[in-house]
């Protein structure tokens, strides 16, 4: 394979990209497949950069041109990349400049209820951050509503495990080998 292809995995804070991500890793070593796992969210952490400060998208994107270099020369053609803004259009050229032109997009956004979102926020923000990532989750649903393209693999996160929501995400991709016969 020449062509290398991204599965993104975005959605709301509290949706379970991060885990969902590391579980589809753990399904893809499990059947020997080549991939590499970058968590978006640490690509453009600097400070003072507020989010949407074009800053912290540039350093996002040379961490990221950075890394996937890296990959690359090893010989690695997939990555899965979470964060959650990472499915929609306007990112397209940050994937294309750092992985190449034909790089192939695979979108996935994985959907929770406010009230799912709300319980898992609660319990894993325990420091002073717990009111601005709701807030800022609640933001997101609606925009990753609005704008997400046509061709973005919607799943379900509610009352389901990761290992079930990591098969069908994995399976968005198309990466794990055929089990027919």
């Amino acid at each position: 394979m020449d062509q290398a292809e991204v599965l993104l995995i975005g959605g709301r804070a509290g949706v379970g990209k991060t885990t969902v991500g590391w579980e589809v890793s753990a399904c893809l070593r499990a059947a020997m497949v080549a991939h590499c796992v970058i968590e978006g969210d640490f690509m453009g952490q600097a400070h003072p950069a507020p989010e949407g400060d074009p800053r912290r998208r540039k350093i996002a994107e040379r961490n990221l041109t950075a890394l996937w270099s890296n990959y690359a020369e090893l010989g690695y053609r997939r990555l899965i990349y979470t964060h959650t803004v990472s499915v929609l259009a306007e990112n397209e050229g940050m994937f294309q400049r750092a992985m190449g032109s034909n790089v192939r997009l695979i979108r996935v956004v994985l959907t929770a209820s406010d009230a799912t979102a709300h319980e898992r926020l609660t319990s894993r923000e325990l420091g002073s951050e717990l009111e601005h990532e709701l807030q800022s989750s609640a933001h997101k649903a609606r925009l990753l509503d609005e704008q997400t393209p046509l061709d973005t693999v919607r799943v379900a996160t509610d009352g389901r495990t990761v290992v079930d929501i990591a098969r069908e995400v994995a399976g968005a991709a198309n990466w794990l080998p055929s089990t027919s016969g």
